[in-house]
């Protein structure tokens, strides 16, 4: 099952909504997304109300824990040997996942999380080097070799840069997705999260991304700490995101749109009415960018 044509918007699935859509309601909610490590080790009532939900809707599963931009020391063969065993542990129970859920898509972060034996549950930013690059790019072969699909990867907001880094996070991230074939998540949030901290222009970043690599989008609301923005999910998406979205879905038609909220969760009402919000924004992007096609 895949979402239908247009911009489809979908929702992330979070727990506070299991008891409103175990009634299986009508919705105008498109697809749902769901967090991948909260169903691989569960075969209880998460599982079971994912696996109601898949009945009437698409689902794509996005991760939090792959670690793909992790590496090891080359010379320390016993810290490569457990990241192998690792990752292979972790897409064996993806693996299961996916062909029970059957996603229509898989996502997971150009980030690293930890090392093997340690998670530090954040998804920290990746040197943007040819030495990183040609990492991850194998890294990232590997794993679509082992699921036998092509994956997702999502740019990631951030508070530090690496000193070390000689290109620009979009060039990175275009690069990685052009040697290994994956496609990018396009998060136009962390995209304006990181911009204000770092104080780089976003809407010359969402140009940089090829749109045909684009598979999918993220929207999230923020909040303003006074020194930086946090990338917190616990708020309505802000007007400037808006516009960042309006400029940059004109030219991916039929990219699925999503919108994310994991902290001060709303009743699925407001939830869905942000969803609807997000349709009538890529529909006038997409009326704007026809009437202009037109006009030529």
């Amino acid at each position: 099952m895949i979402p239908p044509s247009g911009n489809p918007v979908g929702v992330g699935l979070r727990a506070e909504h299991y008891p409103h859509l175990l009634e299986r309601p009508r919705t105008t909610v498109a697809w749902f997304e769901a967090i991948s490590e909260n169903y691989m080790d569960t075969a209880g009532r998460p599982l079971s109300i994912l696996e109601t939900v898949r009945l009437d809707h698409p689902v794509a599963l996005h991760g939090v824990s792959l670690s793909i931009g992790y590496r090891p020391d080359p010379s320390d063969s016993a810290r490569r040997d457990a990241l192998a065993a690792l990752r292979t542990r972790y897409l064996e129970r993806l693996g299961a996942l996916i062909e029970r859920i059957e996603p229509f898509l898989v996502s997971d972060h150009l980030c690293w999380t930890g090392v093997p034996g340690g998670n530090v549950h954040d998804l920290l930013p990746v040197p943007f080097t040819s030495e990183a690059l040609a990492w991850i790019v194998q890294q990232v072969e590997f794993v679509q070799e082992t699921l036998g699909r092509r994956i997702v990867l999502e740019n990631v907001s951030s508070y530090l840069t690496w000193s070390a880094s000689t290109m620009r996070e979009e060039e990175f991230l275009a690069e990685v997705s052009r040697r290994s074939g994956c496609a990018v998540l396009l998060d136009v949030n962390n995209v304006y999260v990181s911009a204000r901290n770092h104080g780089f222009d976003a809407r010359s970043y969402l140009d940089a991304i090829p749109a045909a690599s684009v598979a999918q989008i993220h929207l999230a609301g923020h909040t303003d700490m006074g020194t930086h923005l946090f990338d917190t999910h616990s708020a309505p998406v802000c007007d400037d995101v808006w516009a960042l979205f309006e400029h940059t879905i004109a030219r991916m038609p039929g990219v699925p749109v999503l919108i994310e909220w994991d902290a001060d969760i709303p009743a699925y009402e407001r939830l869905e009415a942000e969803a609807a919000t997000a349709d009538a924004v890529a529909r006038r992007a997409r009326a704007g960018a026809a009437a202009k096609d037109a006009a030529a």
